[in-house]
């Protein structure tokens, strides 16, 4: 047996361990491909870390704020806006996925960041999400095109939505949109859409095989 593979940990001494650390950097120098590998699996480990430590914060839903199976093994959360063309491209992908996957929960988060029509949006998609009302009045808000007073008036009055209870909900809501951007700016999301899927976060708008594959991921990881 050679003597290295008896060497307990820490037991090298100083010249065997600059021998060892010059052969892994000119491994490295040779081999520099290794490098991007390496800072991807040192970004998913932290971030890892940062999902873990704010998991209720971003995979519990406000109130029905969430569709598919509330028992999914792999929960997927988008982080959106509703005055973002991506999100709202999103839309059937996302039907899609669930179709297509019976397993799977997405739960529905505010960020609210383009403009203050956005912020309105967000206030009473929260207050639809209270009332029951979520999925109606967030296919409403997208239907009716980028966000103005009458194209919101009409979505709230669409789903049925209670005003009175949306305005008394209004600081609730803003503590939710406060929160998720502290979440969103901690997991460095740089725009709308946004997800997170197992131990990972994307800021773009994923097709289909893209999501797919981020929850197959994620179902082998858990």
């Amino acid at each position: 047996m050679w003597g290295w593979q008896r060497a307990a940990p820490g037991s090298l001494g100083a010249a065997d361990t600059a021998r060892v650390e010059a052969v892994v950097r000119d491994y490295v120098l040779a081999h520099p491909e290794i490098i991007p590998e390496a800072m991807d699996r040192l970004r998913d480990r932290e971030m890892g870390k940062t999902i873990a430590a704010n998991r209720k914060a971003i995979l519990e839903p406000f109130d029905g704020a969430w569709i598919g199976n509330p028992k999914g093994d792999v929960t997927l959360v988008e982080y959106f806006d509703y005055n973002c063309g991506y999100c709202r491209a999103s839309l059937p992908t996302i039907a899609q996925l669930i179709e297509r996957d019976p397993n799977v929960k997405v739960v529905f988060r505010e960020l609210p960041i383009l403009s203050e029509e956005s912020v309105v949006a967000a206030k009473l998609s929260l207050a639809a999400a209270a009332q029951g009302k979520f999925k109606v009045l967030h296919d409403a808000l997208y239907a009716g095109g980028p966000l103005t007073p009458q194209s919101m008036a009409a979505a709230a009055k669409q789903a049925g939505l209670d005003m009175t209870k949306a305005a008394a909900m209004a600081p609730r809501a803003e503590a939710e949109i406060a929160a998720n951007r502290g979440i969103a700016q901690q997991l460095g999301m740089n725009g709308t859409p946004s997800w997170v899927i197992g131990n990972k976060v994307v800021s773009a708008a994923l097709p289909l095989d893209e999501l797919e594959k981020a929850v197959k991921a994620a179902r082998e990881k858990s």
